[in-house]
């Protein structure tokens, strides 16, 4: 596949993939909370008939103790449970409970690893009108629930994260085939051009300006101007559609020698506009790079000041040791612009032609040779990119 997933296409799926993976999150936690007390009321009415005997043979012992107080004066204690009496107003009379605080909402609960069981009893004796019972907490449920909590977890996530992959490839499906259909137009516009644009620069080329009249020099000059255009459109549409098939020449390059080729190369395109440029290169910089793919990064870079430039501004274009700067007095962009400037397709204004894969194309070719690229830019004031090493 020649297109890979772009930034904006990464987002969307990062995005729903938390989106998708939060909810899972969600729904299994409901799940596993409603299982869990599920499986905990299921083992409290388990113990409830036993908690009931131990309560009944506590009411047959209190009222044993109402009866003959006197002789016996004694609570009655069990090494099966502990147990409290509390009053009407839900004050303790006496208990030998090991946890004290008593929810008398509940019949049956837990807490702080005890189990606890409340009745009213018919009779209030000793004055007790509820008894509690309590018993320790052995765990075994809870481990055996927490295992199976956690595997159905784990189970269920898979499963509908694999679930996921297969609604996240329908949700890509049309942004894919949108961008397929562009690299395909773009690949069969490339092969078209081809043709016509060797035979325009050819023929231009052939042309002996000197010979020429004036009024017919400016229309040469404007075919000039216009094959130049196409032909660095066709350039890029070559690079983007065939990077992956382009063997690097890497060789030791005077840059500061092509610097200066490409920007008289670029002179022509820029009179249009009543753009200057301001040169400031030192000689003898070199780089090991090859010819072709420096000079495209180049000639994007200072197409774009071109063409995002006002009329009657100025580009710089100064190159200093492992560091070339282009920078113009156009119309800048915002930061939001600035976070998506290397995206393939990518175009904030639509009043300027273009694809919008210029950009793109520098930055392939800047993370081939490990080259750092640094946006400055201000809205109406201009733009400012750096290009290190």
């Amino acid at each position: 596949m020649d297109i890979d997933l772009t930034k904006s296409e990464t987002r969307t799926l990062l995005g729903f993939g938390f989106l998708y993976s939060f909810l899972i999150l969600v729904i299994i936690g409901v799940v596993s909370f409603i299982y869990y007390t599920f499986q905990k009321d299921l083992m409290l009415q388990e113990k409830r008939q036993v908690l009931q005997e131990y309560s009944n043979n506590l009411v047959f012992r209190l009222k044993d103790l109402h009866v003959n107080f006197d002789k016996y004066k004694y609570y009655p204690r069990d090494e099966n449970f502990n147990s409290a009496i509390f009053d009407s107003d839900k004050k303790q009379i006496f208990s030998t409970l090991k946890s004290n605080k008593i929810n008398f909402d509940e019949v049956a609960y837990i807490s702080k690893n005890k189990i606890h069981f409340i009745e009213k009893p018919e009779s209030y004796y000793l004055g007790a009108k509820y008894i509690i019972v309590e018993v320790p907490d052995d765990g075994l449920w809870y481990i055996k629930v927490r295992g199976e909590i956690i595997t159905f977890s784990f189970a269920a996530f898979i499963f509908m994260m694999f679930i996921g992959y297969f609604i996240s490839k329908l949700f890509l499906k049309p942004m894919r085939d949108a961008l397929h259909l562009l690299d395909r137009f773009i690949k069969d516009t490339t092969h078209e051009l081809n043709t016509p644009i060797s035979a325009i620069i050819a023929n231009v080329e052939m042309i002996d300006k000197d010979s020429l009249d004036e009024k017919t020099a400016r229309k040469v000059n404007r075919i000039d101007i216009g094959a130049k255009t196409i032909s660095n459109i066709y350039e890029d549409l070559t690079f983007l559609t065939l990077n992956n098939k382009i063997i690097s020449e890497n060789k030791k390059l005077d840059l500061s020698s092509i610097v200066k080729q490409r920007v008289e190369y670029f002179e022509s395109l820029a009179t249009i506009k009543k753009i200057n440029f301001i040169l400031d290169v030192e000689d003898n910089i070199t780089f090991i790079c090859d010819t072709k793919k420096f000079s495209k990064l180049l000639d994007n870079l200072i197409s774009n000041a071109i063409k995002y430039n006002k009329i009657g501004g100025t580009i710089s274009v100064s190159l200093k040791d492992k560091l070339m700067v282009v920078e113009d007095t156009g119309k800048g962009m915002s930061k939001e612009n600035l976070d998506n400037l290397f995206e393939r397709y990518t175009r904030f204004d639509k009043s300027v032609g273009g694809f919008g894969i210029g950009l793109n194309i520098v930055s392939l070719i800047a993370k081939e040779y490990k080259l750092k690229i640094d946006v400055s830019s201000e809205l109406k004031v201009g733009t400012r990119i750096e290009v290190s090493w």
